[in-house]
């Protein structure tokens, strides 16, 4: 469905949104209309489980020019049956068009007890993403160690994406480039005391894309409010603000970063 409306003179990637969670209701055109009010022209929707699948691609479908699926297989519904469930997501590939594998990852801050299964279902996602030559969206949560670990022992050059939801130091922030991967960067860089922002400053533009990950996570002034896509305008922003250049120039940075990862 192309969403006709007169377009901002900025252009923004949401590279990490859940948005296919209102699929099939009113509420999905909503949303989809203020993206583009906001300049919000695509959207990448990542996959967490065998139950979502049918949803990412029915929103894909509704909005083909403005939405892109990912499938992947998230650390946090990673349980005994991974196996299994990381075949069937795994035989969904040749059947749909997809523009990355995702989201994958750790999680240790909900169960530390399936550690193994996930650095195992991590690997072999990585896999998939290195034979298709797609990319990843990496989610990482008490758990840095944990991915860099598993990507370095991996050890293919050829893997490349975004590390989502980046909330990490400089440190790590470089840790993650050194690995090919940019930078996700959502709601919590306008967050007061995240820190974040000083992270964020002293890393070039030419490495961080920007993200929502709608529901959740909504930036400054919408924190506590369910997030949505159009909200990446407050974080690209704020962004912008940070380096102290225009709103214009920091979409035509960060678009140009997404479309180097998703090949657009």
């Amino acid at each position: 469905m192309a969403i006709q409306h007169t377009r901002p003179e900025h252009l923004l990637v949401d590279t990490h949104t859940h948005i296919y969670y209102h699929v099939d209701s009113d509420e999905l055109n909503e949303q989809m209309a203020r993206c583009q009010e906001n300049g919000i022209e695509k959207l990448v929707l990542p996959n967490v489980d065998i139950d979502s699948i049918a949803k990412v691609f029915r929103t894909t479908e509704a909005y083909p020019e403005h939405c892109f699926a990912m499938l992947g297989l998230h650390p946090c519904s990673v349980s005994e049956d991974y196996k299994q469930v990381l075949t069937h997501i795994e035989k969904e590939i040749p059947n749909r068009s997809i523009s990355g594998i995702g989201e994958i990852g750790i999680d240790l801050y909900w169960d530390q007890s399936t550690l193994s299964w996930q650095q195992d279902a991590f690997v072999q996602q990585m896999r998939w993403s290195t034979q298709l030559k797609l990319p990843i969206s990496i989610h990482c949560r008490d758990a840095f160690d944990e991915v860099f670990n598993s990507i370095e022992q991996f050890s293919d050059r050829r893997l490349f994406g975004v590390f989502h939801c980046f909330t990490g130091d400089l440190q790590q922030a470089q840790r993650a480039i050194d690995l090919g991967l940019k930078l996700g960067i959502g709601g919590v860089v306008t967050f007061k005391n995240s820190g974040l922002d000083k992270v964020v400053s002293q890393i070039d533009p030419k490495h961080i894309v920007l993200e929502t990950d709608s529901p959740y996570l909504a930036p400054t002034p919408k924190r506590g409010k369910p997030n949505e896509s159009s909200y990446l305008i407050h974080i690209a922003q704020k962004v912008a603000d940070l380096y102290q250049m225009s709103l214009s120039e920091l979409a035509r940075i960060t678009t140009e970063n997404a479309r180097q990862v998703f090949n657009f």
